[in-house]
């Protein structure tokens, strides 16, 4: 710029303040909208990952498509013309305020919901979401052109837009979430959003109050010579936002299924993400991106020597926080590359198009194709692989040397797994070689190729030692998550071995059976004959002959043991493949056995009951998990009101609460005092050692405390009336709140 147009360059902060505070208030709407329809989602498919992870697809697409729109505007349109279009576009977008769910929005139970999900949100935000979508890098094209100070380098918007990301995404599960239902969220969002048009226009004044003043005092600006952006430059941007993205995604599902199905953990690895946007586009970034790149490889070697060569020698909370310093780490060093190769101010959108396009394939990837390829969360290691493979010095070593140590490291440990007859005699010794080869991976900390492909030996060996150990005799991976069989060895009364086989969702145990004739029709684990469920059933024994029988959630089918001849079953599953796995007999012999005439019904439990006759069920049985999680949606207070209005006038609602992380019983008190209902808990813990019986939380509720009297005088266990919390605000479908009862 010559001397002339730099000293009527505008210097004042009302002007960033201006940018900057709507670039904030667009990033804050966006990740509000994102936990809100996603909570509103959730209770139509089952509280499944899934839902989140489609979302973020949905997000993620649609902000490429903004991007995409802002670069035509700032590439081909003159700036009076990209000011009247953005405004059409904005006035547009008003047809969809206030925000919500289409009505009668129902998903398909026999096929994957994922396309009905993001049709669903297209109709709901679409239009809304496009728009602020488009706002990040259009507003920065603009604050380039408006001749401030500061406007040869506008990256540092960027930083405050992520900034508000930020803010909204935790002030969600602890200020909104707490205090606000859903409907007074969805009023207030649209609210942000017109104010955010007010300021959206605001800044196209300045826009257009800049442009005229150019018109009529034009200067002469001194020629720049501005390089053509090279195909391999484009390239990398792409790799740098693509594995980022898909690491986030992979990690969301990981810990959700492998650690601890809690929703309110879905939004850390997002959070962590997007710290890192604001801290490598922000003056710090120069110092910061050293650090990360030589911090790394440091918390590589306890992340795989622990988290994934050895997970159970940690408590979980110390498992997640390994996986999500090695996650921060990761995407510091990506987005610091990015961020130090980002251009100059005329090639801005190109930036940003390439690097929402990077991230919407990275989400598509993980959601529309790792399901299909793979039978398990398989796209989460191998993003790891590939994030190392992008440190700084990939391009300056001789990739032939890089990669001769681990061609040679996986060619020994193949030899040793087709040599060894029997590789679990040796699995302790193979387990301490793996982690004195993690820790071998920092001496390669200067070549990426190296330490990647060393790190990714190691996790692929891993993984066949844990194949091996789990002798997991089915896998296969859902919209729902990874549901496994395996054959297990128990000591049995006698002391002798013994087969058996379990279910598992992700490293929640489901259900199990014993394979032995006097044995296979046991029910076992939370519905084992000593604990509440066979107590339940022995204390109405000889009432319950023509008993009309629901259960929510099907498992291995142990329940359908309790079965009498006269009686009428029906279990409602969402899961297609838990009823495939239920009912064939290499697994599992329970319905086949005990009762092959039961209905199954595929769906939402809620949905699914709406269509059945008021006062139809004598029992009901609520035992759905997500892993280890209860959708809260069946939790709510217009759930128990369903559930009632479906139980004949003396019919009980058994409810399975065990769970690691939430206090869920003082939901169901919450409800037994607003409802004036009479309820009965039992927090089982068995007595004596008895193979496959273990500790299990259940509640019963009825109407009238008579009802529960012959429960309650039995002997058969400790059942005791359901404690009162008056610290509690009510579940309704309007209102759900977490970390109220964060054990």
């Amino acid at each position: 710029m010559n001397k002339t147009a730099e000293s009527r360059s505008d210097r004042s902060l009302s002007l960033i303040l201006l940018f900057a505070g709507t670039l904030f208030i667009s990033a804050t709407l966006m990740f509000v909208v994102q936990p809100m329809f996603g909570k509103l989602l959730l209770p139509l498919l089952g509280g499944t990952p899934a839902v989140w992870n489609t979302c973020m697809v949905f997000y993620q697409i649609l902000l490429f498509l903004g991007y995409l729109y802002a670069h035509y505007l700032g590439v081909k349109q003159e700036k009076h013309r990209q000011i009247l279009i953005h405004t059409v576009v904005l006035l547009i977008s008003f047809i969809a305020l206030p925000v919500a769910l289409p009505e009668g929005a129902t998903p398909p139970t026999e096929s994957n919901p994922t396309p009905w999900l993001i049709w669903t949100l297209f109709i709901a935000i679409g239009l809304p979401f496009f728009v602020v979508s488009a706002t990040a890098p259009l507003l920065q094209k603009w604050f380039a052109q408006v001749g401030h100070h500061t406007s040869h380098d506008p990256y540092f918007l960027y930083a405050a837009s992520n900034a508000g990301s930020l803010l909204a995404l935790l002030s969600y599960p602890f200020i909104l979430e707490p205090n606000i239902g859903l409907a007074e969220q969805r009023l207030l969002w649209s609210a942000g959003y017109v104010l955010l048009a007010v300021l959206i226009g605001a800044c196209a004044f300045m826009l257009w109050r800049s442009h005229q003043q150019a018109m009529a005092n034009p200067l002469v600006d001194d020629e720049i010579d501005i390089a053509n952006l090279k195909l391999s430059t484009k390239l990398h941007w792409l790799v740098l936002a693509f594995v980022p993205s898909s690491l986030l995604l992979g990690l969301t599902n990981f810990i959700s299924t492998d650690i601890a199905s809690v929703p309110l953990l879905w939004i850390i690895p997002l959070t962590l993400y997007l710290l890192s946007f604001v801290l490598v586009f922000s003056k710090w970034a120069d110092k910061i991106h050293p650090l990360m790149v030589s911090l790394q490889p440091i918390v590589l070697l306890p992340f795989i020597a622990y988290s994934f060569i050895n997970p159970a020698v940690l408590p979980y909370w110390l498992d997640l926080t390994l996986h999500l310093l090695a996650f921060f780490l990761a995407v510091m060093v990506c987005h610091g590359e990015l961020a130090r190769m980002r251009p100059h101010t005329h090639h801005l959108t190109d930036f940003y198009l390439i690097m929402s396009f990077a991230g919407m394939l990275g989400g598509m990837f993980n959601t529309f194709v790792a399901p299909f390829i793979f039978d398990a969360v398989y796209e989460y290691p191998l993003m790891i692989v590939a994030a190392l493979m992008l440190r700084p010095g990939f391009f300056s070593q001789k990739w032939t040397l890089q990669a001769a140590f681990p061609a040679l490291l996986l060619l020994a440990g193949l030899t040793v797994y087709a040599l060894a007859d029997n590789l679990a005699h040796y699995l302790d010794s193979i387990g301490a070689g793996l982690i004195l080869l993690a820790g071998l991976t920092y001496s390669f900390r200067k070549r990426p190729l190296s330490l990647a492909l060393l790190s990714g030996i190691i996790l692929f060996f891993t993984s066949g030692l844990h194949s091996l150990l789990s002798n997991t005799l089915y896998q296969e991976r859902s919209f729902f998550g990874v549901f496994s069989v395996r054959e297990s060895v128990l000591t049995d009364e006698n002391g002798r071995p013994e087969k058996y086989h379990e279910l598992f969702h992700g490293t929640t145990k489901h259900g199990a059976q014993r394979l032995v004739p006097e044995k296979v029709t046991t029910p076992l684990t939370y519905y084992s004959r000593p604990g509440p469920m066979g107590q339940l059933f022995k204390v109405f024994d000889g009432q319950n002959d023509h008993w009309v029988i629901g259960s929510i959630g099907l498992g291995a089918g142990a329940m359908a043991c309790y079965a009498e001849p006269q009686q009428h079953w029906s279990f409602y599953e969402i899961d297609p493949l838990v009823i495939k796995i239920a009912q064939n007999p290499d697994y599992f012999t329970y319905l086949q056995r005990c009762a092959p005439d039961a209905d199954m019904v595929v769906g939402d439990a809620r949905l699914s009951l709406t269509d059945e006759a008021d006062q139809k069920f004598d029992l009901l049985i609520l035992d759905a998990f997500s892993s280890d999680s209860v959708p809260t949606h069946l939790l709510t207070r217009e759930a128990i009101q369903l559930y009632f209005a479906k139980l004949k006038p003396n019919g009980l609602l058994a409810f399975h609460i065990t769970n690691r992380h939430l206090a869920l019983k003082k939901v169901l008190a919450d409800h037994t005092r607003h409802l004036q209902l009479a309820a009965l808990i039992q927090e089982f813990k068995p007595q004596q050692s008895i193979p496959l019986v273990v500790a299990t939380d259940w509640v019963v509720l009825a109407r009238k405390e008579a009802l529960l009297r012959p429960l309650q005088q039995s002997r058969l266990g400790n059942w005791q009336k359901l404690p009162l919390y008056f610290d509690m605000k009510p579940w309704t479908d309007d209102f759900t709140n977490i970390i109220g009862i964060w054990k």
